[in-house]
């Protein structure tokens, strides 16, 4: 999908495309940064288990390269990744897959307690009922299971 906007004299182009960096792929939306939304791609990734723990992962410049990005956008990536304990540096062996963090309940439901007022917040706004947004997780579990 390509399109044109006119910005004064300009004309800017917004491209949407995927572009795949083994073992995970970007689905590039225009609108929302391509950080985010690689971040997004390599962590839907890791918690469907396409990527485990131990598994190597790119390197800065491989996801430069692969994602036709700058190095300084795929260094903040990785280090998003790092800092939320999803990858482990080895210095001299590359970047692995973490494995997962042991924590209680509580902690994980914490972690998520923005997220979930904001799911429930959309879906009252758009009409709808607690079956239909159970309906819809359980979906989307299933899909990443």
């Amino acid at each position: 999908m390509v399109g044109t906007e006119a910005r004064g004299d300009l004309a800017c182009c917004t491209i949407c495309y995927s572009t795949h960096v083994d073992p995970f792929v970007v689905t590039f939306q225009p609108g929302t940064s391509l950080c985010k939304q690689a971040v997004y791609s390599a962590k839907k990734a890791i918690v469907s288990g396409q990527m485990k723990p131990g598994d190597p992962f790119p390197s800065v410049r491989a996801i430069s390269k692969s994602l036709k990005i700058n190095v300084n956008t795929a260094h903040k990536i990785v280090t998003h990744l790092t800092a939320e304990g999803l990858l482990k540096v080895h210095p001299g062996i590359g970047m692995v897959v973490a494995a997962p963090s042991a924590s209680s309940p509580a902690e994980r439901g914490r972690l998520l307690k923005k997220e979930l007022e904001q799911l429930v917040v959309e879906a009252k706004k758009v009409g709808l009922e607690l079956d239909d947004v159970t309906a819809a997780i359980a979906y989307h579990w299933a899909q990443l299971s």
